[in-house]
Parts: structure tokens; C-alpha cells; sequence
């Protein structure tokens, strides 16, 4: 199935949402926050987005002895991580054979840094390190991804040695997908609840009066000052800043319309399963990918909660984050923007795939077939991923925006990927506040392989971008293939 997207730009985040799962213990100090009962009349730093690149970006700046005297103001459109962030699927799951060797290691790092920071902290975000498993539904596909481990075996040897190959129909059992034609094991990913890990920085940022959060602020305009600032224009007024962190994703086009159908939203949708009764906790995440024998392309992807004593219903742990469907979801969630509903279509597929794939229980052999026609969703919501044209995310300085930077455009790959993404934006804010040059100071990044080059905004990679033939559309490995 094609489809072609005309690239309109982005809304403002809808002003209802449906309610994710990961916000069922909202954080009360941040409800409704407002530092400050008005807005601040001019500041250094703004920062649009209290997702995870948001956040991350004010708890470098604040960590930096260099940006000690700045002060941070964050505006959020609606109430704190309530957009991606707060509505992902919980993984942090680098790519370490399905992206180029520099890529590979950067997200690596990034899993890294993210776990470091929750285990020096003790963050109550229910990290997990564990193995992930990714099982493929056609021979075509799983061919591709032994190609892909051979070549990454020849590039880089260390990184491959991640990675294990299954194809045993008994070891398939083993890692409870008995139908899959193969899958790969890679040792470096984690779950967590996302939300927690955000709600813990900003508290711990606000409380230590190292930065003014204003939620239900939504900037609707960028404007440039004579004296060389910005203006942002809000739904509470206008506040000027020397310097403008955009940590806007799907909705970046809405701020910046020269990057429209550069990030593209995408709406993708998640479901809170109840597992069946005494199965026990997986010991892998999974993703699920490739074409099956009725046509359909499943790009799915799960992680299981801890579970807790309390046995009340809906309540007892122990979910089954489940999410994925695009395949059957209109215009399969290209260029919508609004996470207001959700798909029905898409919310049964999600109810009714996991178990047809995936051993959820552990069954002697004879047990017969257990299977119910359906798992019960103790919540379904939807959420906006910025989808980058060219796959890969967009961090750096905006050019014609002097003093405006974007790290956007994960793909729906952002938990891997925005920590650091956010830390080398601070790092090129702060180094050209010291005098160097915006193109000097990401070079350097570069050759540092502090970020990938992939990464940089440059005017060249937009112009190859906006020189592509309308965007089409296919669900693939991963979820957004765009022609050249």
C-alpha cells in the first residue's frame, strides 16, 4: 500500500488527549504547574516541549558550570510530558544492526547515559535492562536482517557481537515465538515508564529554582527581534529570549513551516494489556516485523510492566505494553497530528495479535491451545511521533533562525536517542555563546562523534530533502520508508 502525503503543516497539540497509561499517577506537583503565576518578560533560554529532549536539554543546562547565570524558562502546550513521551511504549531500544555503525553506537551511548542517570539517582521509573527480541514473520525479511548483522560483523565486530541469530525452531519456542522464520536477540535495551523519569527531572529542576515551568502555554509563533533575540508569541503573551530550544517533534512545523513534510507527525497507538492468568514476566521486550501470509506488514512492538501484589482488577502489574497496528489504521497514521481518539480498528488488532504470536504462558506440552480471541485493555491511547523525512532525527542550529535550535524528528525512535540529541544542542548553545562559529562548533560534535552526522542540520541535507519526489509511504522495518 502507497500513500502519498502532502506535508501540510503541523497544529498545535490537540487540546484533548486520550489518556495513556503512563499518566495514571500523574505527578501532583506538576499538574497545572506554573513556576511563576506570569510569564517571565525576557529570558535566556527558552525551551519549547517537556518531553524527554525537553526535559533533558534544561537539566544540561542546568548541570553546566558554563550556563550557572542563565535563566530557563519551559513552555509545555498542555499539562507536563503529555505529548510522545508520555505516550510511548516504554522502550529504550537502540538499533544496533538495523542503523549505520556511528548510529548504532550512539544510541548505545545514549542507553548508557539514561541508565547511569536513573541508577545515580535512584529513579523510580521502573528501568530495566533486558535483552530484545525481534521476530520475523517472513523469510524475506529475517534474510534481510542476517545481511544486515553481516555487514555490521564486517564494519564494526564489536557491536555485532550484541547481536544472536535464532533460527532453531526450538529455540524460537524457547523465546516464545514458535511462528516466527527467525529472529535476532541483541543484549542492550531496557523498559521503563517513561513519564516518571521526566516528572522526576522537572521536579527536581523547578525545586531547585534552576527553571521556570510554565504548562498550558502553547507558543504559537517565533518572531525576530531587532536586538537579535526572539520573540515567542503564547496563548498567555510574549516572552523574549537570546536563545530558542526547540524540543517540538511532530508538531516542530507548526513553529517552523520551512520544515514542513521535513518531520512529518505520524499518530501511533497503545494498548495496556492484562496478561492471562499465571503467566510470568517475560524476559525480553519484542518487536515483530514482516509481511505475513494474509498480506498484512505487522511492525509491533511490547514490553511487560513488573508486577505487584495487589490483585484488584486492571491494577495487579504486570501490562503488556502493547503497541503498533499502524498496518490498519487509516492513512496508517501519516501526517495526523491530533491524539484526541482512538483508531477501533487498530485498538482490536492490538487485543487480538499479541497472543497469536507470542507464548504468554508457560504450557506443559499436550496442554492443548489456550488461547483467548482476545486480551483485555485496561487502557488504549494514541500519541504523535515526528517522522523524519529522511529518517534520521534533526538537531542543531536552524538555519535563517540564528540563535533558534531543533532536536526533533526521532521516527518514533526518540528514547534511545533524545538524551544525548538534547545535550549536544546545549553543547553548541554554549560553545558559540563562548565565541565560537555555529559551523565550527557542530564540526566538531562530528569529528568528536559526540552525534552522529546524520543528525547535523545542514542547508545541504535540506535541500536534498525538499529535492525528493513526494513522500510515499510503506510500513517496513522500520515503520516510515521514504522513496528516493
Amino acid at each position: 500500500m502507497t500513500i502519498v502525503y502532502e506535508a501540510p503543516r503541523a497544529h498545535l497539540p490537540s487540546a484533548e488527549s486520550t489518556a495513556s497509561f503512563w499518566h495514571r499517577e500523574p505527578s501532583q506537583f506538576l499538574l497545572g504547574h506554573r513556576t511563576t503565576p506570569d510569564l517571565p518578560i525576557d529570558v535566556d533560554v527558552v525551551i519549547v516541549g517537556s518531553g524527554i529532549t525537553g526535559a533533558s536539554a534544561a537539566r544540561f543546562l542546568a548541570e553546566d558550570e558554563r550556563s550557572k547565570d542563565m535563566s530557563i524558562l519551559m513552555l509545555e502546550a498542555r499539562e507536563a510530558c503529555w505529548g510522545a513521551t508520555g505516550r510511548n511504549g516504554g522502550h529504550c531500544k537502540p538499533l544496533i544492526y538495523d542503523s549505520p555503525p556511528n548510529v548504532s553506537a550512539f544510541e548505545l551511548l545514549n542507553l548508557q547515559t539514561v541508565r547511569s542517570f536513573i541508577e545515580s539517582n535512584d529513579i523510580p521509573c521502573e528501568w530495566r535492562s533486558l535483552p530484545t527480541c525481534d521476530a520475523y514473520q517472513s523469510a524475506e525479511d529475517f534474510e534481510r536482517a542476517m545481511a544486515k548483522i553481516q555487514a555490521l560483523n564486517k564494519a564494526n565486530p564489536e557491536l555485532s557481537q550484541l547481536v544472536e541469530i535464532i533460527s532453531d525452531k526450538e529455540e524460537l519456542a524457547n523465546h516464545r515465538v514458535p511462528n516466527a522464520v527467525g529472529a535476532t536477540l541483541t543484549s542492550t535495551a531496557a523498559s521503563l515508564w517513561p513519564y516518571k523519569l521526566v516528572s522526576w527531572i522537572l521536579e527536581h529542576l523547578v525545586k531547585t529554582s534552576r527553571l521556570n515551568l510554565q504548562t498550558n502555554t502553547a507558543v504559537t509563533n517565533l518572531e525576530r527581534l531587532l536586538d537579535g533575540g526572539w520573540a515567542l508569541h503564547t496563548s498567555r503573551g510574549v516572552v523574549s529570549a537570546r536563545q530558542v530550544i526547540l524540543a517540538t517533534n511532530a508538531y516542530t512545523s507548526h513553529l517552523l513551516p520551512e520544515l514542513s513534510g521535513v518531520i512529518a507527525p505520524v499518530l501511533g497507538q497503545m494498548s495496556a494489556l492484562i496478561p492471562p492468568s499465571g503467566a510470568s514476566r517475560l524476559k525480553h521486550s519484542y518487536g515483530f516485523y514482516g509481511k505475513h501470509d494474509d498480506g498484512l506488514f505487522q511492525n509491533d512492538y511490547l514490553i511487560q510492566r513488573p508486577f505487584n501484589e495487589s490483585s484488584s482488577p486492571g491494577r495487579h502489574g504486570g501490562h503488556l505494553m502493547f503497541g503498533g497496528g499502524r498496518a490498519v489504521a487509516p492513512n496508517e497514521g501519516l501526517g495526523i497530528d491530533d491524539d484526541s481518539h482512538i483508531d477501533p480498528v487498530t485498538a482490536a488488532y492490538l487485543r487480538r495479535t499479541l497472543n497469536q504470536g507470542l507464548l504468554l504462558e508457560d504450557l506443559e506440552p499436550g496442554a492443548g491451545d489456550p488461547l483467548e480471541p482476545e486480551l483485555k485493555a485496561t487502557h488504549e491511547w494514541t500519541g504523535i511521533m515526528g517522522y523524519s523525512r529522511d529518517w534520521a532525527p534533526w538537531v542543531g542550529g536552524v538555519p535563517d533562525r540564528r540563535g533558534v535550535y531543533l532536536a526533533s524528528g526521532y521516527s518514533g525512535h526518540g528514547m534511545p536517542n533524545a538524551t544525548l540529541c538534547a545535550k549536544a544542542v546545549v553543547d553548541i548553545i554554549l560553545a558559540v555563546e563562548a565565541g565560537g562559529t555555529l559551523d565550527q562548533v557542530q564540526e566538531q560534535l562530528v569529528q568528536s562523534q559526540t552525534l552522529p552526522q546524520q543528525y547535523l542540520i545542514t542547508e545541504a541535507r535540506l535541500e536534498h530533502v525538499r529535492s525528493l519526489p513526494p513522500a510515499n509511504r510503506t510500513i517496513g522495518r522500520r515503520s516510515l520508508a521514504w522513496s528516493e
